[in-house]
């Protein structure tokens, strides 16, 4: 048997293995890829859920307090030997009260309640822009490495074409036999290297299926028109606008500094006294009978004025604020320095994007075809077939660059801008 035919087979049972619950095939774009992860992340579904949570806390802190109904009744008389002791020589006595909350304090409990589902919100935005991320970028590899793997696999079909051929004619003398060992060789580097994008191959279909909750073999549609609409001619100054005003992350860390002035008010509100208003019937404990009273009830702040939670508040102000401005200066380092990765990545792939055409192809297929006919040496075959692959890896290798460094400047002004 073949090595070609060996490989394949042990190509065949990794699949297998790889993809035994994964009987059909994804085919998809970035696009629709995104629909799918919005629709169906797990992660996703279950933040959004906590907006609608909060929301339900709006609800909750706009209620008023409830009234409270007291009602007192005989259980015994001794004096008359009488157990529920109710009728109009009994006794029995019934009060209503109502808290009424003064100095603003439901109004302030709804906006926090309020700067909560925005905070939720916000957190959720972040949520999908760095998942995002991950799925992009695990597309794009994916879709490299299952172009590496093809043309690695037609290499290795074209190598073992030619090695059966050589081992017949080592066999019959024709050539020397140390030719066969090195194209066994140049076998072997092709069949290991690409054992070890395989690796990398499922490792990364893995997270990709997890991040559209399918078990599909997910094979993405990316063209080069779509790595080439990547090269955009920024100004990093503007980048930086953009990403202080969109990024979600810095966005939250702003709502959170407005729930801490948000906070800080209302527990200063807390320090102003409620009152509790309340109606009450006696039919024989007060001093008349059937006595019916109303009164008010307010605490005396004269010790306990919320003082400690008003001084937490208040110091958490600046601790929110310091943060947000550390959190600016984090973007702005980042947005910088995604920047100039990408400039870096746009000029190398400018630059190999032109060394890299259509004639490596057709060098090597002529190559190819001038060494079965013995008018190239092994020594040449073999140094132009290393030479191809290591561009072919390059290539690719400038192709995910470029793509994982555009969507790190999405990824670093939270702003959708290719």
């Amino acid at each position: 048997m073949s090595y070609f035919k060996i490989c394949s087979l042990f190509l065949m049972l990794l699949l297998a293995f790889g993809s035994k619950a994964q009987s059909d095939t994804l085919s998809i774009t970035i696009a629709q890829a995104d629909k799918v992860f919005l629709s169906t992340n797990y992660q996703l579904l279950a933040t959004s859920l906590n907006i609608d949570v909060q929301k339900a806390q709006v609800l909750q802190a706009s209620l008023y307090p409830n009234p409270v109904l007291t009602v007192d009744m005989n259980a015994i008389d001794p004096e008359n030997s009488k157990i529920f002791h109710l009728g109009n020589t009994g006794q029995q006595s019934v009060q209503l009260e109502q808290l009424i909350l003064l100095g603003g304090k439901r109004k302030a409990q709804i906006d926090l309640a309020k700067t909560n589902v925005e905070m939720a919100e916000l957190a959720f935005q972040d949520l999908i822009r760095q998942l995002k991320f991950e799925l992009h970028t695990g597309l794009y590899l994916l879709n490299q490495q299952q172009i590496l793997i093809g043309k690695y696999t037609k290499q290795m079909a074209m190598v073992d074409n030619i090695l059966s051929t050589y081992e017949i004619q080592a066999h019959k003398g024709n050539i020397p036999l140390k030719d066969v060992v090195r194209l066994k060789g140049v076998y072997l580097n092709l069949s290991n290297e690409r054992a070890a994008i395989f690796g990398d191959y499922f490792q990364q279909l893995s997270k990709v299926q997890t991040l559209l909750q399918t078990k599909s073999m997910v094979v993405p549609k990316v063209s080069d028109a779509e790595i080439q609409s990547f090269i955009q001619p920024f100004d990093v100054k503007l980048l930086i606008d953009q990403a202080l005003e969109n990024r979600p992350d810095l966005l939250l860390g702003k709502k959170d500094a407005v729930f801490a002035e948000q906070y800080f008010s209302l527990q200063k509100k807390l320090a102003k006294p409620d009152i509790t208003l309340f109606s009450s019937y006696d039919q024989r404990g007060g001093a008349f009978l059937r006595q019916v009273n109303v009164g008010v009830a307010i605490p005396l702040m004269f010790w306990n004025r919320n003082q400690g939670n008003i001084k937490s508040a208040e110091t958490q102000i600046k601790v929110k604020q310091l943060f947000v401005d550390g959190l600016k200066s984090q973007v702005i380092a980042e947005v910088q320095s995604t920047y100039l990765q990408y400039k870096q990545t746009v000029s190398e792939f400018l630059k190999n994007n032109k060394l890299y055409d259509e004639d490596f192809e057709v060098t090597l297929k002529g190559m190819t075809e001038n060494f079965q006919k013995g008018n190239v040496s092994l020594i040449e075959f073999v140094d132009f077939f290393e030479s191809y692959n290591n561009a072919l890896s390059e290539i690719s290798r400038i192709k995910i660059q470029l793509a994982t460094s555009a969507e790190q400047i999405k990824l670093s002004t939270g702003k959708e801008l290719f």
